[in-house]
């Protein structure tokens, strides 16, 4: 493999294995810090159980995402140094906000709220969880701010041969980020409610036999998990409506790729399903069942607007940006070779497709989790504890393949030009990538690649051991009589309590 493919397949598999804990993390903690609310506004104990055992299990999510997180900002000067060298002036500044937020706000208020048990009073110590879900809200913020430059630059000029920022403004509200994070954000809440569902359901399922006294705690967090999985739903179906619109304008040939569009529509049909080889661009072996001027209205709200295929496309390309590379030795065996801008068509078309069927099915299994848990049900039947369980995968993998659509689809850019924008601001992926070795890239490949494997295996190890333990794992000790080797000091509990959650 070239340097170029390796770094691609390392910044890959670092930034999907980054992201199975950013959703959840981002999810999970505005929920706990819901469930914390109801407890210290009703005082009902199922809310602190609530809060106690969710918030264990985000702790643990939370520390690996960190771990991860960390490697990819280095990439840009491993692996990407020309990319960071050109665009390092926009880039680096929603990164720079980024980082602020991440490891001054959200760890200093975490830090906080997971020894502040029993130590701050009960509405201070709400207040440290909520900074810090909304200072994780926030550091999502700036960086699909910086994702969405690389889609649609903006507030930039071109001085000296690279973009030069002129309005941070315009980099934070570009139009593109303003659509991606509300539908980010919503994908985020379909992954935590998985969760909760899949979890509390089978906790419930797995205690019928003999009784559970947290049953009411895991019931709650079942309904609650239910109805945050069907609102995320809608608003990722509203959202995702939006950010189609913004591909029709800005990245016509990501449209065309998603749907395995090889020659221009008016109307342009929808395509469901295709059967054949879709990575054919000529488009002879290709069979699909289509919806007829749908695509039409998803890029335009109306059923005439033309939707331009992948040949036209091709050829509009060519003529605006060139139809061969330069001749750069540091483009290695791609100087002077034609320029492929058709992105790879198997991967966007399925991954768009397993995007929004895995979100239907998991939003499907939240539904029936509201219709059997009505008017005071415990679901009893083994099927929907298992169906539950394995449904928490399913907005991970639709997350994922959401992402692998939007980065793939890009190609060859890694800086989409912008196609009202400032010409020059604009960069091929070839041309990012660092003067380096590819035995230097398969090392740091295969390195961080085993270690990732290492920690999911941790991970893993941990969340199950804490959701085998229950509530009971997370609770302080409980308090013997009088007597009985306890004090009957007031604040033991609150120091329990604190050392029993930070682990």
């Amino acid at each position: 493999m070239e340097v170029l493919e390796l770094a691609r397949w390392q910044f890959g598999i670092t930034t999907v294995y980054h992201f199975l804990m950013v959703p959840l993390t981002i999810g999970l903690s505005v929920l706990v810090a819901g469930m914390q609310t109801a407890w210290v506004r009703t005082g009902d104990e199922r809310y602190l159980k609530m809060t106690k055992f969710w918030g264990k299990l985000l702790l643990v999510n939370f520390a690996m995402g960190v771990v991860t997180g960390i490697v990819q900002e280095f990439q840009f000067g491993m692996n990407w140094s020309e990319y960071s060298r050109f665009v390092g002036d926009v880039f680096g500044a929603p990164l720079a906000m980024e980082g602020l937020v991440a490891f001054f706000v959200e760890s200093t208020f975490l830090g906080l709220w997971i020894f502040g048990w029993g130590r701050l009073p009960k509405r201070v110590h709400l207040a440290t969880v909520w900074a810090f879900s909304l200072a994780t809200l926030a550091s999502a913020y700036f960086i699909l701010a910086a994702n969405s430059w690389m889609q649609h630059p903006v507030g930039a000029e071109f001085v000296d041969g690279k973009p030069t920022m002129n309005s941070i403004w315009a980099v934070l509200t570009n139009n593109t980020a303003l659509a991606a994070i509300p539908h980010t954000i919503a994908g985020a809440f379909a992954v935590a409610a998985a969760f909760l569902v899949g979890i509390a359901a089978w906790q419930l399922w797995r205690k019928r036999p003999s009784g559970d006294e947290h049953a009411p705690a895991w019931r709650s967090s079942l309904k609650l998990g239910a109805w945050v999985g069907v609102v995320s739903f809608v608003a990722l179906l509203v959202t995702g409506d939006q950010q189609g619109k913004l591909m029709f304008e800005q990245q016509p040939m990501k449209m065309a790729a998603a749907e395995a569009l090889c020659e221009t529509e008016q109307p342009a049909s929808f395509s469901i399903l295709a059967i054949g080889d879709v990575a054919d661009a000529d488009c002879e072996s290709v069979k699909t069942f289509t919806v007829p001027a749908l695509l039409s209205f998803l890029a335009h709200n109306d059923f005439t607007t033309e939707v331009k295929g992948v040949r036209d496309l091709v050829g509009e390309y060519q003529a605006r940006y060139g139809s061969t590379y330069p001749n750069d030795p540091m483009l290695g065996e791609l100087a002077g070779k034609p320029i492929d801008y058709v992105p790879n068509l198997p991967v966007t078309y399925w991954g768009f497709r397993i995007m929004i069927g895995f979100g239907a099915v998991a939003a499907a299994i939240g539904v029936a989790a509201l219709w059997l848990t009505r008017r005071g049900r415990i679901p009893r039947s083994p099927w929907f504890p298992r169906m539950a369980l394995l449904g928490i995968a399913l907005p991970f993998i639709a997350n994922s393949a959401g992402w692998i659509f939007t980065e793939m689809g890009r190609q060859p850019f890694v800086v989409v030009p912008n196609p009202s924008g400032v010409d020059g601001v604009w960069m091929f992926t070839a041309q990012a990538v660092s003067n380096v070795s590819t035995g230097e890239v398969w090392t740091s490949l295969i390195s961080l690649t085993a270690v990732y494997a290492a920690l999911a295996v941790v991970e893993v190890f941990l969340l199950v051991k804490y959701v085998r333990g229950g509530v009971d794992a997370v609770l302080p000790p409980k308090k013997s009589p009088p007597g009985e080797g306890d004090s009957g000091d007031p604040d033991e509990s609150g120091t329990d309590d604190a050392l029993a959650f930070a682990y």
